[in-house]
């Protein structure tokens, strides 16, 4: 093993988070190659700097017209030069402010500096590499994101055990207690935690999230070891007043000795900017120093170096100017509030439209989809239908889940498109 991947990993065994490391997380480390040779030079090589395979010209990198024509708001710099293997240091230091403001109950100390990531699919990616060993298990909801399956079990070689998270009115608490009681026999359990869900579209309520947080404490308590991993692509889209409005990682972030909590979010999804793909990845864990924090984001560095080296430059210049513009909060506001009136309208409908003989909505409170249980008709024969009959396209999960992305949807479109959605399988029905 690499002497550098061993000095992290001295700093990281006093901790949860070593013990949690799989084979490939505790080979990985930071080389002090080119990146960071160059990272040095270009601190104090004030004569001459022939470190990166960059080309300069007049001090500045050399830029194509059209290019610089292109994104005329930002310099030769943010645009063409790499970024550092964690991303700008400005726009890691402004998500982690909003990190905090979003999340009082978190104190600066308590969490590393967010490292940034193309997209939060990479910072999910990168994260199971670390802590994922090939057959070992990880709890999520069931259904959830198709991505889940390429991710842990394709490419890391895992096992994702789908756990009902949902019953009929909000969380099942005996269902997700059942499957942690069971992997802390092993000494370890590892669990994601994606709220609002994907594809339901649930957050829990304040009782469920701090009756969560406690099961996950007590687990801990009882000698087993806590990998949290909180997906939180679509965080902070609330729509009714009882859920719980912070991230589940707030929570568990200083819980327990033996709780690991990783946050993967973004403004991808917060802010509106799909195609930007800029995600961070943030670890929280009681007891843990900064030295433990550091030695993790060197290894996630190891993780991004050895992939996809580096993301985007001018996308991270972009976001952070449009994260500190004044004028950014009252747009988002004003774009969620668009969000909750569309919600509003589903909920509406389904209300209005009881005892389905197909369909029966899975609860739904939060984030930029609603979907369905389906009985007696298969999710995949009601979406070939819609769009082959309807021109209405939504996703099936399985044989039982059909989502509708209400965030797609103009709000005169809804009842519209939801009863044509309900009359079609209740026609498959016969």
């Amino acid at each position: 093993m690499n002497l550098l991947a061993e000095e992290l990993n001295t700093i990281l065994d006093n901790s949860v988070s070593g013990r949690l490391l799989s084979p490939a997380g505790r080979r990985l480390y930071f080389p002090k190659g080119i990146i960071a040779q160059s990272a040095e030079a270009k601190k104090n090589a004030g004569a001459a700097n022939a470190t990166i395979g960059m080309a300069y010209k007049g001090g500045k990198p050399l830029m194509l017209q059209a290019v610089a024509e292109s994104i005329p708001g930002l310099s030769p710099e943010q645009t063409v030069a790499y970024a550092p293997t964690a991303g700008i240091e400005q726009i890691r230091t402004i998500w982690k402010k909003l990190i905090l403001q979003k999340n009082p109950s978190l104190g600066a100390d308590d969490i590393s500096l967010p490292a940034l990531v193309p997209g939060l699919t990479s910072g999910i990616s990168i994260i199971a590499d670390l802590f994922l060993p090939g057959g070992e298990t990880l709890i999520s909801s069931g259904p959830c994101w198709d991505n889940y399956s390429l991710i842990f079990e394709e490419r890391c070689g895992g096992i994702l055990r789908l756990t009902p998270f949902l019953g009929d009115a909000g969380l099942d608490m005996d269902a997700i207690a059942k499957a942690i009681k069971s992997e802390a026999e092993k000494g370890y359990v590892r669990i994601i935690l994606n709220f609002p869900n994907n594809p339901a579209g649930y957050s829990p309520t304040r009782d469920e999230a701090r009756a969560l947080a406690e099961l996950l404490k007590e687990t801990a308590e009882k000698g087993a070891d806590v990998l949290a991993l909180c997906d939180d692509a679509y965080f902070g889209l609330f729509y009714e007043d009882d859920l719980f409005q912070e991230s589940m990682f707030s929570l568990l972030a200083k819980l327990h000795e033996r709780i690991l909590a990783v946050k993967i979010d973004g403004p991808i999804k917060e802010a509106y900017i799909w195609g930007l793909r800029i995600g961070f990845v943030t670890f929280g864990g009681k007891g843990l120093a900064a030295a433990d924090y550091d030695a993790l984001v060197t290894k996630l560095m190891g993780a991004i170096r050895s992939s996809v080296s580096c993301a985007n430059t001018p996308a991270q210049h972009i976001v952070a100017k449009a994260l500190e513009d004044p004028r950014t909060p009252g747009e988002i506001k004003e774009y969620r509030d668009l969000m909750q009136r569309r919600y509003q309208a589903v909920k509406a409908f389904v209300k209005a439209n009881p005892g389905h003989p197909v369909l029966t909505p899975f609860p739904f409170n939060s984030g930029y989809f609603m979907s369905f249980r389906c009985k007696g008709v298969s999710a995949e024969a009601i979406r070939k239908e819609l769009l082959a009959k309807h021109g209405i396209g939504v996703i099936s999960l399985g044989d039982n889940c059909l989502r509708a992305a209400f965030s797609s949807l103009e709000e005169e479109q809804i009842r519209g498109v939801f009863k044509v959605i309900y009359d079609t399988a209740a026609a498959l029905k016969g």
